[in-house]
Parts: C-alpha cells; structure tokens; sequence
C-alpha cells in the first residue's frame, strides 16, 4: 500500500556530511510514523531515528544524537536524515521505514509496516 524508495547514499570520508532521502507514495502519508534503520555487514539491523507524523517529535538512537537530523515534508511525501561529522561505525546499508508505532516502540522493527530497499552509506576515515 506504501512504497517507500530511498536515495542519497554514498561514499564520503568521516568529519563529511550527507542528507538522505525517502520518497513516499501514499496518499494518508501524513498518518504514518517514519524511521531509518540501519545494518552493518556482519551486524543486526538497528533503529536510527524516528519522527512522528506530524513531524512533531523525534527520537535518536544514543549513537547518532547529536550529529543525525531527522525530518519530514509531509506536503512531498518526503523524509529525510540530515547526517554531520561521519564516522566509519556509521557504515550500513540505510533503510526507510513506515508505520503506526504504538507505546513508544520506536527502537522495534515490528512496529514497521512498510520498508524501503535501502541505501549503501560508506564512510572512510
């Protein structure tokens, strides 16, 4: 019901910025949760960072606090992930996600309905 497709990824160096972008077709869009999660080679897949549907609240991982931004443009259909001052560990596969989280489970991928098919984010120190 909501594909979800993301871009933006890349190879940079730490210290470097990049905005990731996901685009979404769906016409109740602004009723959703959105997320990023993120996986590493050899690690499980981890939430990022979650923004409610009005864009009202945010939420971080402890690892990326500080230094990702999460936002949304409900009138584009469109959320991104402002990332600053990269660091090697931030290296994985991105991925978009929608939903109706309930009880403040915005860490857990079952909270998740609709999943982009990501994006490869390399950061080279």
């Amino acid at each position: 019901q909501v594909q979800l497709v993301e871009s933006g990824g890349g190879l940079v160096q730490a210290g470097d910025s990049l905005r990731l972008s996901c685009a979404a077709s769906g016409r109740t869009f602004s009723s959703y949760a959105m997320a990023w999660f993120r996986q590493a080679p050899g690690k499980e897949r981890e939430f990022v960072s979650g923004i409610s549907g009005s864009g009202g609240s945010t939420y971080y991982a402890d690892s990326v606090k500080d230094r990702f931004t999460i936002s949304r443009d409900n009138a584009k259909n469109t959320v991104f992930l402002q990332m600053n001052s990269l660091k090697p560990e931030d290296t994985a596969v991105y991925y978009c996600a929608a939903g109706r989280v309930l009880f403040g489970r915005w860490h857990s991928e079952t909270s998740y309905d609709y999943w982009g098919q990501g994006t490869q984010v390399t950061v080279s120190s």
